[in-house]
């Protein structure tokens, strides 16, 4: 298969074939159908002046009209009685019996028509003009007619006729010679168009050549001007495998391809804190894994190998072995519960939540087992704070917070606080620990993915849980900090608005 053209090409392409479409049909339009549309615009416009004579015929300026529409539309008219007798005729050039009038004679309806001649040699003088050679055979088909009109082609020449009624009220017997209904003659002529189309083409081949020479132009620059930001999105695209991206796209040729480039972006961005989380991941956990994998294994070695026939020594190794899976299994459990939450967006379900009652639940947990410990939790927990938010990721940063302060009490004052107190529009957690606190070049980090495992020694599981505190507050759009003094403990703060108390009805 050979290689696929480019989109600059295609463009090109594409647009000067739609060009030599656009003039092929101009082509054969105003060539091969040029007579046949000349001829109907001929018999549509003789059939227009005919029924506009028709209309005028009981007017006073009846033949003023007939002469008029006969120099404009270069036709001949004739009206005559049924045996073929004219009583005026009018073409393009002169209306004959207005050049030489006769005596006149007066029909029904007050139309003054010239006298019609009695010498046959009249005919000769121009004072009338011929009748055309097969105007019997119009008669006839007009008395064959059950309309009382005729329309047909004949000798290149397209023929109406009709009858009219000069004045309805006429009496018919008064004079013989005076009709009240006379025959109306329409003709037009249906030249060939040879000539006109021989300079029409001349006229179209030079318009399609340089219009094709145009459309080839417009189109390379069309083409260029599409192709370059295209190319750039393309260039960036490929970036984002070698970890190079830059956005260097120059925005405003369209809204689609701005589009495009703020996806590219964000993909960008995705992947790096992708990237960046599968590098901690593999330099991190897979250490924190390491260890307890290699505790397993050395005791489980240990009981088979040592003690398994001395029950007490087999009893502690094995609660080695328990105390290391708990760990790892905490650990796994840690970091997909922060994976979790970096994919969550904001559209996480929000109900009114009692803030009290979950510290106060989150901290029963904790207190027999500190107690058991030696240590003491002192609460200050105001009642009746509501929050707008999730109660379950709310119960698993309090639960966070509180197992920090526990795991950091120190060994001298072994206790903890845990205070909830409303601050105006707020609701203000504070949980503080009396341990050995955190250096101030380590407290700005602290909230980092993992840094806990690797700098302060080990005392979190995976160093995730305050990330995840963090990961929490952002979803809430709530503030969270930390203050400490080494050698006197931390205090962490995490404040999020009230939910009105007086409205305790869930909502999204």
């Amino acid at each position: 298969m050979g290689k696929t053209q480019s989109f600059r090409t295609k463009l090109w392409l594409y647009f000067v074939l739609f060009a030599a479409l656009i003039f092929s049909l101009l082509w054969l339009l105003q060539t091969v159908g040029l007579q046949r549309f000349y001829d109907d615009m001929m018999e549509n416009n003789i059939r227009r002046a005919a029924q506009t004579m028709i209309a005028a015929s009981k007017s006073d300026d009846f033949l003023e009209i007939i002469d008029h529409l006969t120099f404009e539309d270069s036709l001949l008219v004739y009206i005559t009685d049924e045996q073929g007798r004219v009583y005026y005729s009018s073409d393009s050039y002169n209306p004959y019996f207005r050049k030489n009038p006769g005596p006149g004679r007066r029909l029904p309806g007050g139309k003054n028509f010239p006298s019609r001649p009695t010498d046959p040699s009249d005919f000769q003088t121009g004072t009338f003009r011929n009748l055309p050679a097969n105007y019997d055979v119009f008669l006839s088909a007009l008395a064959e007619s059950e309309s009382g009109t005729v329309e047909y082609t004949s000798d290149n020449s397209f023929i109406y006729g009709t009858r009219i009624t000069l004045d309805d009220n006429a009496d018919k017997d008064d004079d013989d010679d005076e009709p009240s209904e006379v025959i109306l003659f329409v003709a037009g002529t249906l030249g060939p168009v040879g000539a006109a189309a021989s300079i029409i083409r001349t006229q179209l081949l030079w318009v399609t050549g340089l219009s094709l020479v145009l459309a080839f132009v417009i189109a390379w620059i069309i083409s260029r001007r599409f192709d370059k930001p295209i190319k750039q999105l393309n260039d960036q695209a490929k970036m984002l495998s070698e970890e190079k991206y830059e956005d260097r796209f120059e925005k405003g040729f369209c809204r689609e391809l701005d589009e495009l480039n703020d996806s590219l972006t964000e993909s960008a961005e995705k992947l790096a804190e992708a990237r960046e989380y599968q590098k901690d991941l593999l330099a991190n956990v897979s250490h924190d894994l390491r260890t307890p994998l290699t505790m397993i294994k050395g005791y489980a070695e240990m009981v088979r190998d040592i003690s398994w026939e001395d029950e007490a020594q087999r009893n502690e190794d094995t609660g080695v072995i328990i105390k290391e899976a708990d760990r790892m299994t905490a650990l796994v459990n840690e970091i997909l519960e922060y994976a979790q939450l970096k994919q969550t967006n904001a559209a996480i379900s929000m109900t009114a939540v009692d803030f009290s009652a979950l510290t106060e639940r989150v901290t029963d947990l904790f207190e027999p087992i500190f107690r058991a410990e030696g240590g003491t939790i002192e609460r200050n927990i105001t009642p009746g704070c509501l929050v707008k938010g999730n109660e379950s990721l709310l119960e698993r940063a309090v639960f966070n917070l509180i197992d920090n302060a526990v795991r950091h009490s120190g060994d001298k004052d072994k206790r903890i606080t845990v205070s909830l107190q409303k601050d105006g529009a707020h609701a203000c957690l504070t949980v503080r620990d009396y341990g050995d606190g955190i250096d101030p070049a380590e407290l700005p980090h602290i909230w980092e993915k993992y840094y806990t495992s690797r700098q302060r020694n080990g005392k979190g599981v995976s160093g995730l849980g305050l990330a995840i505190v963090k990961q929490t507050a952002q979803l809430h759009h709530a503030e969270v900090s930390a203050e400490s003094t080494p050698g006197e403990g931390s205090t962490f703060t995490f404040s999020m608005l009230r939910f009105p108390e007086s409205n305790h009805t869930e909502s999204k």
